[in-house]
């Protein structure tokens, strides 16, 4: 969580308010970065410019643009004299038949440390009132999510059901979001990974813009029901989906807290609650951490990380 006092930081030397490195701009506010990068190589993909572990946040045939939270992409956080310096970097991961070679930049923004600001031991994004342990589990279903997948080969174009669950034992009741979703080739994510984002900016079903993908309607709070279309991504290799599996207050839903996908002819939609719908505008921009959140609200809920997979996708004329 970002401390307060960088309401008032003044960004020194070392990260100016607009840095420019020939193709690329950083703003440095107080607890966000924006980042736009103009792209002046023929035939270069955007889409593959990652800011730390985050992709872009929108990206055209020429430019890619980021506007992420400190707290986010893996920030690395440095207290030095009177200095407190976030630092990252810009990486572009060419495919192999690429004629644009990889390359990373430096970004890095520097706030002036108030005097009587300490850094906490430890201080965790995500706590929980509870007496026992939750257990997080995904996996690829069949058609009916009543079993698990008979099979781990796909035609392109067919539906892969996946269903994620959390039990809760003794917790409160908790609702289960799918935050963060990404295909890759690899059962771990490394840099160089090539990667295929399906859910992304806090629990938007992006592939629901451009195919039949959506969220299933719920059966019970405690699990998620996700029909996912497949996609031209590493055709006869195995994929890999990695999640970001979110147990969460069923009464604090925003626009960081939610599951929405796109219907054709209605636009984006909460999966939970249609008339709160509007939680899902942010969905074509950035959705944001609210700047002052309560100590209370963050003690609902736990984050959790899993993969699915290995399953493959195979030419429907193979």
């Amino acid at each position: 969580m970002m401390v307060s006092f960088c309401q008032g930081a003044l960004l020194l030397s070392l990260a100016a308010a607009m840095a420019v490195y020939a193709d690329m701009k950083v703003d440095c506010g107080p607890d966000f970065v924006t980042l736009l990068w103009t792209e002046s190589r023929p035939q270069a993909d955007t889409s593959l410019l990652r800011l730390g572990n985050c992709f872009p946040t929108s990206f055209s045939a020429g430019e890619a643009y980021f506007y992420v939270d400190l707290t986010d992409c893996n920030f690395r956080r440095l207290v030095t004299g009177d200095a407190l310096v976030y630092s990252n970097d810009l990486t572009y991961v060419a495919s192999a038949d690429s004629y644009n070679l990889a390359f990373t930049h430096p970004v890095v923004c520097a706030y002036e440390r108030p005097k009587d600001w300490y850094a906490t031991i430890y201080d965790p994004v995500f706590k929980t009132y509870s007496l026992g342990d939750l257990q997080f589990n995904i996996g690829l279903m069949n058609d009916d999510f009543s079993g698990p997948a008979e099979s781990t080969r796909f035609p392109l174009g067919s539906i892969i059901p996946i269903m994620a669950s959390v039990v809760q034992e003794t917790h409160q009741p908790l609702l289960l979001l799918l935050e963060e979703c990404v295909a890759a080739t690899t059962p771990e994510l490394y840099p160089e990974s090539t990667m295929y984002p399906i859910i992304s900016n806090k629990g938007c079903l992006l592939e629901s813009v451009s195919s039949r993908s959506k969220f299933e309607p719920r059966q019970k709070s405690s699990e998620i029901r996700l029909s996912l279309q497949t996609f031209t991504f590493a055709m006869g290799e195995e994929v890999f989906i990695h999640c970001k599996l979110l147990a969460w207050d069923p009464n604090g839903l925003d626009s960081t807290k939610k599951a929405c996908h796109f219907v054709e002819g209605h636009g984006w939609e909460l999966l939970d609650n249609l008339a709160q719908s509007n939680l899902c505008d942010c969905c074509e921009s950035k959705c944001k951490s609210r700047r002052q959140r309560s100590v209370a609200s963050e003690k609902h809920g736990m984050v959790h990380k899993a993969v699915i997979g290995p399953f493959t996708i195979t030419d429907v004329n193979s």
